[in-house]
C-alpha cells in the first residue's frame, strides 16, 4: 500500500526513519506536540525540559495506562493487535491482523484513525512499514501465562519453543512435513513459515483428523492453553508431533500464535468493532412537549430546594461527628420533602454543590443555608435554576453512592466525605452529549447509552452492570430528568444551551450508527466545564436562562379560598404571598395546585408572629378571588378573641388570667397534673416547668395561651434565619491533571522546544572536555567572561549551562548582546525572547558547532 491510502502516514522516509521515540516526537511540529499535550496532560506535570524527558515521561507505566484506559474499543483493539504483532509491523500487516483476510470495509475505513489517535497520544510511532508501540504499552497488552491478551492469542512459535531441545524442533519439522535443517533457528522459522502460509497450512489441516480439528477450534478464540495427560490420546499426539500444539509445562499445551490466525483468517480480534454501537430512540416527542415537561420539572427543582432549606430555616440536623448526614435525619428530609431517600439524598447534595447549605462551624455543628441562599432567592427563576444545573454539571459529588459502603465498610452519608468521584462530570456531560446527537426530540434506550460508554472507555467500564460508569450514566438519565435539564427523557432546548451547543440544526436529527451520514464523533460535542472559560460559561447560563424563562409560569398574587377550611393555589405563588399563607395555613397537598389548610394551631401561628385578626381578614380579602368564607372568618375571630387571654412568664414560669373560673379549670383537669401548677393569687398559677413547655402543654389542653415578655407584653414569636458564615460550594476532585488551555500549551511546547535545542546543539570540544564530563559547560569564570565577550563583537550563538535561583541546572543557546555590571543580556534562542542572566550562575560556555542555529 502506499504512502498517499491512508493519512496516518509518518512523512519520514524509511531512510530517515525515527530510532527512539524521542527522535519521533522531534520531527512533530508544534501542533501535532500540543495536540499530545492536550490529550495526555499528565506529560506536562511539571513541564519536561526537553523532548527526551517528555518521551521518557511518556513511556511510563502511569502514564500509559492511564492513556490506554481513554482509548474507545477500536483504538483499543488495534492497540493489542499491535502488540502480537512481528516488532516493527507494516501498515498492511497490521491492518491485516484487524481487517482479517477479506479485509472488512468497516475496519479498512475506521481504521486510520484508530491508528491516528495511537499515534497522536504517542503510543505508536515510526513511519508506515515499521510501526513499534511503546514498550510499556506492549508489555501490559502482550499476551503471557500470567496475564492473557485480550486477544486471545498465545506466544509465538519461536516464543513457544524457545526452551525446547534441538532433537525434539526437528522431529516436530519432520513430522510438518518439512526438510530437517541444522540449527534450530532455521527450523523455527521454517515452522513459522508453514504456519503463515494460508495454502499449505490449508493442506495440512485436511489431514487432520475431526477430533483434531475439534480441540483446535475450542482454543482458537482463547484462552489458548489446555491441559494434556502424560500419555494424550491419539488425536492430541497429531497435534503435538506437527507442532500445532507445542508443550509449555509438564502437562500444558498452548496453541501457537501462527496457527491461531490462521484459523480465525487473520483476526487479531473475534469481533472487531470499528464503530461504536448507536444511541436508539426510545420515543420520539415534539420539542416543544420536551421543553415545556423539562421547564415543569426546573420549577418543581427550584420549589423542591427552597422547600429544604426553609425546613432547615433555624438551623438544620447536626453534623455527624464523622461528618454527614445521619439516615435519621435523612429519612426525616425524605417526609418533609415528601419523596424517597435516595431522591431526598439528591436535592440534599445539589443544594450543598451549588454553594446554598453547609456546616455553621459551631461548637454543636448543625447544617444550615449559607449566605448565597439569600442572594440566589433574589434571583429570576430562570437564573436561579442555572445555578443548580450548572453545579450538578460540574460536580463530582456523586448522590447515588448514598446507603453504600466504602472500602473501610463504613456507610456512606449524605453531605459526608467519600462521595467524591472524579469521573462523575466527565460522565454526565459524556451522557448529556449522546443525547444531544439524537434528533430533536427523541428519547433514547438506556442500554443503548451504556453500551456506547462501554465501547468509549472498555478498560474502565467493564463488562458489568455494576461498573462505576454504568451507574454513573444510570444516575445521570435519573438526575437530569429531575433537574429539568431533560423532559421526558429528551435533551432539552435550555439543557443543550447550557452545554454550549447550538441550536439543534437538520443534520443532528439522526441517530449515530454505522451508515449515519455525520457520525457522532464528529458532531458538535460539548466541551466539559473544566476545559470551557468563564466566558464561555458565563455566555451558555445566559442562553440557557433566556430559553427557560418564557417556559416558567408566572407567579400569582392570589388564591381561590374555599368554605371546608381550605386554599387553592393555582399555580407558583409571589414570594411575600407564599411566606403569608405558609405561616396561617398548612400545606395539605402539593402538584400542579397546591392546597393549604386552616387550623387553629396555624391561626394561632400567625398571631404569634405578630398578625392582628383584622390583618388577617385584610390579607385574605385581598388574595383571595373568591369570597372570603364564613367558617374562615369565625376560625380566626375564635382564635384570635381567645389569643392571648391566658399568659405565661417565668417563675420557673406562671400563668396569670383575669378569669379565675378559667384557672380553676385547669389546675381541675388532669393533664395539667405534668405542669406541677399551683395557685399563688387567684389569677395566677406557678408551674415547675419551663415557660416553653408550659406552653405547649396548656395549647395540648385546647387552650391558647400567649406569651409574654418580663414587662408583660406579648412576645410575638417569628422564626430566626440561622446562617452559616460565607462558605464556597465544593470544589470538583478533578480526573486526573487539568486539560492545559491553549496559553500554557503554547508555553509549555516552547519550553520543550528550547530546552530540546539546547541539549542537542552540537558544541565546538573545549581543550577540557574529557570522557565522562558532566553534560553542562564548565568553564572559569574568566574564561566565560571572555568567551561572552567575544561573542557580542562576532554575534555568535553560544552553548551555555545556568543554574536558577532554585539550584535546577539547565543547558541554554543564547546570542550575547551586551555585557554589563556583571549580567549578561542575550536573545535565548531557548525561550524565544531576550532575557538577562547573571554571569556568576553560567556554569560555563561553548561555541556551537556551524550552522546549529540557521
Amino acid at each position: 500500500m502506499s504512502t498517499e491510502e491512508h493519512p496516518t502516514t509518518d512523512p519520514a522516509p524509511a531512510g530517515n526513519a525515527p530510532r527512539s521515540l524521542a527522535e519521533a516526537l522531534r520531527a512533530r511540529d508544534d501542533a501535532s506536540l500540543s495536540a499530545l499535550l492536550r490529550s495526555r496532560p499528565d506529560l506536562i506535570t511539571p513541564v519536561p525540559t526537553d523532548l527526551t524527558q517528555l518521551a521518557t515521561r511518556a513511556g511510563t507505566r502511569a502514564s500509559v495506562v492511564r492513556a490506554l484506559e481513554r482509548l474507545d474499543r477500536f483504538a483499543l483493539q488495534t492497540a493489542e493487535a499491535l502488540a502480537v504483532a512481528p516488532e516493527p509491523a507494516a501498515y498492511d500487516e497490521l491492518l491485516a491482523l484487524m481487517a482479517g483476510d477479506d479485509r472488512d470495509p468497516a475496519v479498512t475505513g475506521a481504521f486510520p484513525r484508530a491508528l491516528g489517535t495511537l499515534r497522536e497520544q504517542a503510543l505508536v510511532w515510526g513511519p508506515d512499514d515499521r510501526l513499534r508501540l511503546v514498550r510499556t504499552a506492549r508489555e501490559l497488552l502482550a499476551p503471557s501465562p500470567q496475564h492473557p491478551s485480550p486477544t486471545g492469542l498465545g506466544p509465538t512459535v519461536a516464543e513457544a519453543t524457545a526452551g525446547m531441545s534441538p532433537g525434539r524442533i526437528q522431529e516436530i519439522v519432520t513430522a510438518a512435513g518439512l526438510p530437517s535443517t541444522h540449527d534450530s533457528v532455521s527450523a523455527v522459522a521454517s515452522l513459522t513459515g508453514l504456519f503463515t502460509d494460508r495454502a499449505r497450512m490449508s493442506a495440512l489441516l485436511d489431514e487432520a483428523p475431526a477430533e483434531s480439528v475439534d480441540v483446535l477450534s475450542r482454543l482458537v478464540w482463547g484462552p489458548p492453553y489446555g491441559q494434556v495427560t502424560a500419555d494424550p490420546a491419539r488425536h492430541l499426539r497429531w497435534l503435538i508431533a506437527r507442532g500445532l500444539l507445542l508443550p509449555t509445562a509438564p502437562g500444558t499445551v498452548v496453541l501457537p500464535r501462527e496457527v491461531a490466525l490462521h484459523l480465525r483468517a487473520g483476526r487479531a480480534h473475534r469481533v472487531t468493532e470499528p464503530v461504536g454501537p448507536s444511541i436508539e430512540p426510545a420515543a420520539t416527542h415534539r420539542p416543544q412537549v420536551v421543553d415545556s415537561t423539562a421547564a415543569g420539572q426546573a420549577y418543581t427543582a427550584l420549589a423542591t430546594v427552597e422547600e429544604l432549606l426553609k425546613d432547615w430555616h433555624e438551623g438544620g440536623p447536626a453534623v455527624l461527628r464523622a461528618g454527614g448526614l445521619s439516615v435519621r435525619d435523612l429519612k426525616r428530609t425524605a417526609v418533609a420533602l415528601d419523596v424517597s431517600e435516595p431522591v431526598a439524598a439528591f436535592w440534599v447534595e445539589l443544594a450543598y454543590a451549588a454553594g446554598l447549605l453547609a456546616s455553621d462551624g459551631v461548637a454543636e455543628e448543625r447544617y444550615a443555608a449559607t449566605p448565597k441562599y439569600d442572594e440566589w432567592l433574589e434571583l429570576p427563576a430562570a437564573e436561579r435554576w442555572v445555578g443548580l444545573a450548572s453545579a450538578w454539571l460540574a460536580s463530582t459529588r456523586t448522590p447515588g453512592l448514598v446507603g453504600g459502603r466504602d472500602a473501610k465498610d463504613r456507610t456512606l452519608s449524605a453531605l459526608g466525605p467519600g462521595l467524591d468521584r472524579s469521573a462523575a462530570a466527565e460522565v454526565r456531560h459524556r451522557v448529556l452529549a449522546l443525547l444531544a446527537a439524537l434528533p430533536e426530540g427523541a428519547s433514547p434506550t438506556q442500554a443503548s447509552v451504556l453500551a456506547r460508554l462501554q465501547w468509549e472507555r472498555p478498560l474502565r467500564s467493564p463488562q458489568s452492570t455494576e461498573d462505576l460508569r454504568t451507574r454513573l450514566a444510570r444516575w445521570t438519565l435519573s438526575e437530569a430528568e429531575s433537574l429539568g435539564v431533560t423532559g421526558r427523557g429528551a435533551l432539552s432546548a435550555q439543557g443543550r444551551a447550557l452545554l454550549g451547543l447550538p441550536p439543534a440544526a437538520p443534520q443532528d436529527a439522526e441517530p449515530a450508527g454505522p451508515g449515519d451520514k455525520l457520525p457522532v464523533h464528529k458532531r458538535p460535542h460539548p466541551a466539559p466545564e473544566s476545559t470551557r472559560s468563564p466566558a464561555e460559561q458565563a455566555a451558555a447560563a445566559a442562553r440557557a436562562a433566556r430559553l427557560l424563562a418564557p417556559l416558567l409560569p408566572e407567579p400569582l398574587d392570589h388564591v381561590l379560598l374555599q368554605a371546608d377550611l381550605t386554599a387553592v393555589a393555582p399555580g407558583p405563588l409571589d414570594r411575600p404571598l407564599a411566606d403569608t399563607l405558609g405561616v396561617l395555613a398548612d400545606v395539605e397537598s402539593k402538584g400542579g395546585a397546591t392546597v393549604y389548610r386552616f387550623t387553629p394551631g396555624s391561626v394561632r401561628r400567625a398571631l404569634d408572629a405578630g398578625r392582628s385578626a383584622s390583618d388577617l381578614h385584610a390579607f385574605l380579602a385581598a388574595h383571595s378571588r373568591t369570597p372570603v368564607p364564613q367558617p374562615l372568618t369565625y376560625l380566626i375571630d375564635d382564635v384570635a378573641r381567645r389569643h392571648g387571654h391566658l399568659r405565661i412568664g417565668s417563675a420557673s414560669a406562671y400563668v396569670r388570667c383575669d378569669d379565675d373560673s378559667m384557672l380553676n379549670e385547669i389546675l381541675a383537669d388532669k393533664r395539667s397534673q405534668g405542669l406541677r401548677l399551683r395557685r399563688l393569687a387567684p389569677t395566677v398559677l406557678a408551674a415547675q416547668a419551663e415557660p416553653a413547655a408550659l406552653l405547649e402543654g396548656l395549647r395540648a389542653m385546647g387552650f391558647a395561651p400567649a406569651a409574654e415578655s418580663a414587662e408583660g407584653d406579648v412576645l410575638i414569636t417569628r422564626a430566626h434565619a440561622h446562617r452559616t458564615p460565607p462558605r464556597t460550594a465544593p470544589a470538583p476532585v478533578p480526573d486526573g491533571p487539568p486539560v492545559p488551555d491553549a496559553t500554557l500549551l503554547g508555553a509549555a511546547v516552547r519550553a520543550i522546544r528550547a530546552g530540546d535545542l539546547a541539549s542537542t546543539t552540537p558544541r565546538k570540544p573545549n581543550a577540557d572536555d574529557r570522557p565522562g564530563s558532566a553534560d553542562l559547560p564548565r568553564t572559569s569564570p574568566a574564561e566565560t567572561l571572555a568567551t561572552v565577550q567575544a561573542a557580542v563583537l562576532t554575534g555568535e550563538a553560544l552553548w551555555i549551562g545556568y543554574v536558577n535561583a532554585e539550584g535546577s541546572a539547565t543547558q541554554r543557546v543564547i546570542a550575547p548582546i551586551r555585557v554589563e555590571g556583571g549580567f549578561v543580556t542575550a536573545y535565548d534562542h531557548t525561550a524565544d525572547e531576550v532575557r538577562t542572566y547573571p554571569l556568576h550562575r553560567v556554569t560555563g560556555v561553548a561555541e556551537l558547532a556551524e550552522d546549529t542555529t540557521g
